[in-house]
């Protein structure tokens, strides 16, 4: 069993205040390329960043354009910063767009900056620039993957690429980043945590180390993501979380992900709805329709989550989490494929392009109960 994960985590309130001391262990790096977007720096956090960095007396150069769902003409101009400025490693932060970037520009900087040539099945384990990751949102897992995801600007299509190479060299879990979160971006967040925990326990790829992080991972959610919503103000429910999330991160990029990713996959780039929100869309859905080939598994995960008891027997626990699944997206407000705006004739024709899609990222592969494309036709026309 070969497990990867990043060499050093520095978590807790104010461990932002570490990087400096981070960049000196990695290998004495003396010019950090910022990587983030608009939002992080209007709320501050760049400037912040960036007087930790003058603290010390270190060089810098900043790429704030990163978008939603970045694509790789994004990465284009941010390896053109970089290398521009002569940076030695690159910092991500903010969302799992940032972060997605930061690893992007990290690795096609030392190497090719053709998308295509890390489209799946290609592996990419060649070291490209360290990486720094300091998540401002406790769902993706980003700082603690070996994925990133990245648009291919000419078809939309979402490339998962993979290796070791995108695995951040260390990630800062500082969970008062979070605490600006809006409530929405918040729940969507958290059932993202979720759904990396479930995916990376019932997957067939999984192991005793992905197990244990992704229960533990859904020990933490489930209790936690109704807290949050009740009371988005609660810090020790914000700790909690994100250090789910970094768990949920390190399952399932050492288990992989399966259905539910797969799918929504296409709708992120297609309707540009955003990835915690279009898991939230279909994970009762894809938990319904795989449970019956892994009822043992699901039904850990149910009493991990605490929706049910370990008194109950595997079926019945099995029905409790769907059911608290469905019941989730009601009492968190997840709306549907269509009341979110999508438009039903452009959502039939685009069917058979995002079943494609979701085949060739070779997720449904790893699910306990891989689909046939009616059977995924199926499930978005259930979750429309």
């Amino acid at each position: 069993m070969r497990v990867c994960v990043p060499r050093f985590l520095q978590i807790g309130k104010g461990s932002m205040e570490a990087v400096p001391e981070l960049l000196e262990a990695i290998g004495e790096l003396k010019k950090p390329l910022i990587v983030t977007d608009e939002t992080m720096v209007n709320l501050g956090y760049v400037d912040q960043l960036i007087s930790i960095l003058h603290s010390r007396n270190m060089s810098f150069a900043v790429f704030d354009q990163v978008t939603p769902d970045p694509s790789d003409t994004v990465i284009i101009k941010g390896i053109a910063v970089l290398r521009d400025a002569g940076c030695d490693c690159v910092i991500g932060i903010g969302g799992g767009s940032p972060l997605d970037t930061a690893k992007a520009i990290a690795v096609m900087s030392q190497g090719s900056s053709d998308l295509e040539d890390y489209r799946p099945p290609a592996i990419s384990n060649n070291p490209g620039l360290p990486i720094l990751a300091i998540p401002t949102t406790a769902g993706t897992g980003s700082e603690v993957t070996h994925h990133t995801v990245i648009i291919r600007s000419s078809t939309q299509e979402k490339i998962s690429c993979r290796g070791e190479a995108f695995m951040p060299t260390a990630a800062v879990i500082d969970y008062g980043l979070t605490l600006s979160m809006p409530k929405r971006l918040s729940i969507d967040n958290a059932i993202d945590t979720m759904t990396h925990g479930i995916e990376a326990y019932v997957s067939k790829k999984a192991s005793l180390f992905s197990d244990r992080m992704a229960l533990d991972c859904l020990r933490l959610v489930g209790p936690n993501l109704p807290t949050i919503y009740k009371d988005p103000n609660n810090e020790k429910a914000r700790e909690l979380l994100m250090f789910s999330a970094t768990l949920g991160g390190l399952a399932f990029t050492n288990a992989s992900i399966c259905l539910v990713h797969a799918m929504s996959r296409p709708l992120g780039a297609l309707f540009h709805i955003p990835h915690g929100l279009s898991n939230a869309m279909l994970l009762p859905q894809v938990t319904e329709f795989s449970i019956d080939c892994a009822p043992s598994r699901y039904a850990d995960c149910a009493k991990a989550m605490g929706v049910a008891s370990s008194a109950d027997t595997d079926i019945v626990a099995c029905k409790k989490l769907v059911q608290a699944l469905y019941l989730f997206q009601e009492n968190f407000e997840v709306p549907s494929i269509g009341a979110y705006g999508v438009d039903r004739g452009i959502f039939e024709t685009s069917l058979d392009l995002m079943i494609d899609d979701a085949i060739r990222s070779g997720a449904p592969k790893n699910n306990p109960k891989e689909p046939s494309e009616e059977e995924m036709r199926e499930i978005y026309e259930k979750a429309w």
